[in-house]
């Protein structure tokens, strides 16, 4: 049987950026899907900037900006009366892209779209029913009565993931609210189609999204009152407009889409096992409030589709993809935490929680200050791997440190052709260098041609990962390629002759 390079299984925000940033790469792809085909509906709404950033380095943004609505605030009443209006939407100090309000049904499209450019494509109904794994592979079971085999196998397939269970990974946690109802509606709501309006009352909440289309709306609501435990399209309508009523005093005029679900928190065991990968909600689920949902796990396959690609063009031992997991389960570990504390606070049913959130929390969001704190940790801009295996290197009282996201620099190309740096990250790194440096020869060695060298401001020579973090900062060619040696944990080679990153 013909053994593909990498299989993923699951073609979500997290599987085609993960597909995307393989081919990027260079590196074949196979995606497998259990659902017939896309879905049209909207579940997820929007990108953070960070996500935003991910794609635009993919190549997959393409109109999606042109195409969300720009949404500014989030208004916040409480017993129906305005207490806070949380500007939203803007460019922070950290840089980068603002954040889009689109479906994830769009989302899809443009990686879709972007992973075919790439020549790639998804074969839709075919799930997964077993992954049996030896020293050299995965053989991959299919419910077709297919099967395929693949060097490495990656799990994006969401919470009720087959790969995850068929290597037998742990999925601990617990329920944080019983049920939650989401509609998308037709509705006059009176409301700023440039906001998101949250009511609370008591345990109760109703939030208002404006989606793309005349007077269409995303609503959502604890069900707590609501039975049968699934209910149907009347059920969830009649209750949408019961709140939405006593709320607003407007009424809703149909429904286009309905659904519930669960707000549950769960951390994978481990994200890999073997030759066996896990990334997104296959890894980590959590609460919605935040919007953080499929960024992170657009974040989790950025980060592990450059370490794959070295693995398997033969430029980096395999104990490289340990580093995935040191990376990014503190990263989804801290947003389980952060999304759980805040909806303990604004669903939790007693009555030191209330009072807190009526009388403390919410006011406190109208301070620009803590605006400004909401802004930046959302965004996913401060995401950061200092202290994790890859980011060695001495402390600095100025600019990136190692594990740092680096802004989006303007710089140029060999050539002097004007550039910016995330630009030119698309499955490659970027070595960063002052006028008057020369090539280097040493990084070339280690990553082969995967790597642009381009000129920027500065004193000092910075290595940038293919995902925009900073790998190494300095001046001495020694000890970058000290830094080479050990992430890739391969035999140092010896510094080509020339290869001093000093003219001269």
């Amino acid at each position: 049987m013909k053994q593909d390079t990498v299989v993923v299984v699951g073609a979500g925000p997290t599987g085609l950026t993960l597909a995307c940033a393989l081919r990027n790469a260079g590196v074949s792809v196979r995606v497998v899907d259990a659902a017939k085909g896309p879905v049209t509906t909207s579940r997820a709404l929007g990108l953070q900037p960070r996500g935003v950033e991910v794609l635009d380095r993919l190549g997959a943004l393409a109109d999606l900006p042109e195409r969300s609505l720009r949404v500014n605030q989030v208004i916040v009443s409480v017993s129906g009366r305005e207490l806070t209006r949380l500007q939203v939407g803007q460019r922070t100090r950290l840089g980068g892209h603002p954040g889009l309000l689109i479906s994830q049904a769009e989302i899809e499209g443009a990686l879709r779209r972007r992973l075919a450019g790439l020549g790639g494509e998804v074969e839709w109904g075919r799930a997964v029913t077993a992954a049996d794994q030896d020293a050299d592979g995965v053989l991959v079971r299919l419910d077709d009565g297919g099967a395929v085999r693949a060097s490495w196998l990656v799990g994006c397939d969401g919470a009720h993931s087959a790969v995850r269970k068929a290597v037998g990974i742990g999925f601990p946690g617990v329920p944080l609210v019983e049920r939650f109802l989401i509609a998308d509606v037709r509705a006059d709501l009176g409301r700023p189609r440039d906001a998101v309006s949250v009511w609370l009352r008591g345990t109760e909440m109703l939030a208002a999204f404006p989606l793309p289309g005349d007077d269409l709306w995303r609503l959502m609501t604890p069900a707590r009152a609501v039975r049968p435990a699934d209910p149907d399209l009347a059920a969830v309508l009649a209750h949408m407009r019961e709140r939405v009523a006593e709320e607003i005093g407007r009424s809703v005029r149909a429904a286009e889409w309905t659904s519930s679900f669960r707000i549950n928190r769960r951390l994978a065991d481990t994200y890999r096992r073997g030759r066996v990968l896990l990334a997104g909600d296959a890894a980590h689920i959590h609460s919605p409030l935040g919007g953080q949902g499929m960024n992170t796990g657009i974040g989790d396959a950025e980060n592990l589709a450059w370490k794959l690609a070295l693995v398997v063009t033969g430029r980096a031992h395999e104990g490289l993809l340990d580093t995935y997991e040191a990376e990014r389960r503190p990263v989804a570990a801290e947003v389980l935490g952060a999304t759980s504390g805040a909806t303990n606070l604004m669903f939790g049913d007693g009555a030191v929680s209330r009072f807190l959130r009526d009388y403390l929390v919410v006011p406190l969001m109208d301070r620009p200050f803590v605006q400004r704190m909401i802004a930046e940790r959302s965004s996913q801009l401060l995401v950061s791997y200092r202290g994790g295996p890859l980011a060695h290197g001495r402390w600095r009282l100025s600019g990136p440190r190692a594990g740092d996201r680096v802004r989006d620099l303007p710089c140029h190309l060999a050539d002097r052709t004007p550039t910016r740096l995330h630009a030119e990250l698309r499955g490659r790194w970027a070595v960063l260098v002052p006028a008057g440096f020369v090539h280097l020869d040493v990084v070339r060695a280690w990553l082969g041609d995967s790597v642009t060298e381009l000129i920027a401001d500065g004193r000092e020579v910075l290595l940038v990962r293919p995902d925009g973090h900073l790998a190494w900062r300095g001046i001495d060619p020694a000890g970058l390629e000290r830094w080479l040696a050990s992430a890739l944990n391969r035999q140092v080679l010896s510094v080509p002759a020339g290869a001093g990153m000093l003219q001269g």
